[in-house]
């Protein structure tokens, strides 16, 4: 080939081929960015007014709740004025509010019976009408003591009479009284002035003895109140469930006389004494008491209380 034919296709230039540009499509406006609404975009004292209304609407409201639920009927329509609130009854709860449970009877029963004082007996009425001393009404008040009875004289007792012409001065006392036989025999006074008793029974707690002593209550006015005052005393010496029961109310020479039957109980076993207390005026000293208590195995002896009472003397 010849070479000015390689020099000119080396030079010659190549064709150009036009090439339509591809179609565009139609170019949309741009958008407007979407606003969002945060808190964070919006002032601080905004935000405090916001928390400020919020916070009073809520007071309001629990505030009204409260209202309601704890105002009385005058707080309401057609609602009369009473006194203190009282709690809903179980039957009709308020709503919301949990009701407690309702009293029982037996419980409201025994909270009105103690807050209202038992009445007190005749007996004591009577003693407050007199004029008599507190001591004595506190006497008739005691539950172990009954009224004091009518006069009545101490009959015989049961049991064989024994004599004796011994007898058993109470310097501390003065008085002087029987020295009754065996088997009685003297013992250790204290904290009386004299004593006598009779040998222990097995099985009862009580121990029959005669006793001499200074009245260890405190006088009062009238001899018989005096007496009751003693007899009360001695239950001291029976046992704790002991109850006094009238048998005798009689004045002696100077003084005035009580008898009575003491009921307690051995073992669950009711048991008794028979016993008597007489009070006796001494010139310039405190009345002297003798009081004598034998329980009811020893019933073979209860006429030597007859023997012991009308046996006192002033020395």
């Amino acid at each position: 080939m010849p070479t000015y034919v390689t020099a000119e296709a080396a030079t010659s230039e190549l064709p150009r081929v036009a090439l339509d540009d591809p179609p565009k499509s139609p170019v949309s406006p741009p958008r407007s960015p979407v606003k969002k609404s945060r808190i964070g975009d919006l002032p601080m004292r905004v935000i405090y007014r916001i928390l400020a209304v919020v916070t009073a609407v809520v007071v309001a409201a629990v505030a009204a709740v409260v209202g309601f639920v704890y105002s009385g009927p005058s707080d309401q329509p057609g609602g009369e004025a009473s006194g203190p609130i009282a709690a809903p009854s179980a039957a009709t709860p308020s709503p919301g509010v949990s009701s407690p449970p309702a009293p029982s009877p037996l419980s409201s029963a025994s909270s009105s019976a103690s807050a209202i004082p038992p009445s007190p007996s005749p007996a004591v009425s009577a003693a407050r009408a007199q004029g008599r001393s507190a001591a004595v009404v506190a006497a008739l008040a005691d539950p172990r003591v009954p009224g004091l009875p009518r006069d009545k004289r101490l009959g015989r007792l049961p049991g064989k009479e024994y004599k004796t012409k011994r007898r058993l001065q109470d310097a501390k006392s003065g008085v002087s009284l029987a020295r009754l036989g065996k088997p009685w025999k003297t013992h250790g006074a204290s904290p009386f002035s004299t004593k006598q008793v009779l040998p222990k029974v097995k099985g009862v707690p009580t121990r029959a003895m005669l006793v001499s002593c200074p009245v260890p209550i405190k006088v009062q006015e009238s001899p018989k109140d005096t007496a009751l005052l003693a007899a009360r005393w001695t239950l001291n010496h029976h046992p704790e469930d002991a109850r006094i029961g009238w048998t005798a109310s009689q004045r002696i020479k100077g003084g005035w006389v009580l008898a009575y039957r003491v009921r307690y109980e051995v073992k669950g076993k009711p048991r008794f004494s028979m016993a008597a207390v007489a009070v006796t005026e001494v010139p310039g000293a405190k009345p002297a008491m003798v009081f004598v208590t034998i329980p009811d195995a020893q019933r073979k002896r209860w006429r030597d209380i007859n023997t012991a009472i009308s046996s006192i003397r002033l020395k």
